[in-house]
């Protein structure tokens, strides 16, 4: 094992193990790396990559902090990891979505409040009958990030997040190239809508899955 993986190890071996919990600041670097049988180049290196991937938190003149470790903070790294995808992995990422989406739908169906729902419809209203492809897609996407936000999961909330960018170009040419791509969608955000409206979590998983599927269908027919 390099010297610097070996430090990242014994890192993560303390904050998993309790030793260093959320907010904590590290010890001195020369204590922690006598401490950690390390030398001080390797420790380094391992809290650089470590800031970058939001488990640590370096602040300058401060010190080295242990960050909130919320799934949020570091599903960060997932994102900029996705930014890289390939055209030819789209449909992939469509179908991870196809997978968690709709499961987060019918959680929201349960715990979205009125006040939720009057903002998603008043999203809908807003974007007319006829909007622009771009538009749309805009909307799209803050229309599924506030049901998703209302599952009350922060996990997939953030992972969710993290794979809507690689299909955002998908949804775009889809939306200049299908006839009907347009008036589809927003009847799907309208069916949608009514299911959780409704309480009825598995219309609205049915709806989401719908909603997903005949982009991945598409998508598919002309690759």
């Amino acid at each position: 094992m390099a010297v610097t993986d070996e430090a990242i190890e014994k890192i993560k071996g303390m904050i998993v193990s309790g030793a260093l919990r959320p907010g904590d600041r590290l010890p001195k670097e020369s204590e922690l790396a006598a401490d950690l049988g390390l030398s001080r180049n390797s420790l380094r290196e391992a809290v650089r990559a470590l800031s970058l991937i939001r488990i640590l938190d370096v602040r300058q003149g401060d010190g080295t902090y242990v960050t909130s470790l919320d799934p949020q903070l570091l599903l960060e790294a997932l994102s900029f990891v996705v930014d890289f995808h390939r055209d030819d992995t789209v449909l992939e990422f469509l179908a991870v979505r196809r997978i968690l989406e709709p499961a987060a739908t019918a959680m929201a169906a349960l715990r979205i409040s009125e006040q939720q729902l009057d903002a998603l419809a008043a999203q809908l209203d807003v974007l007319g009958d006829g909007p622009s492809v771009e538009e749309l897609v805009a909307c799209d996407l803050e229309f599924h990030r506030g049901i998703v936000q209302s599952s009350g999961n922060s996990v997939l909330c953030s992972l969710l997040d993290g794979l809507s960018g690689p299909t955002t170009r998908a949804r775009i040419w889809r939306g200049l190239t299908q006839e009907d791509a347009v008036s589809r969608t927003l009847h799907e955000h309208r069916a949608i809508l009514g299911a959780l409206r409704d309480r009825d979590a598995e219309a609205a998983r049915s709806w989401a899955t719908v909603h997903i599927a005949s982009v991945e269908q598409w998508l598919r027919s002309t690759l």
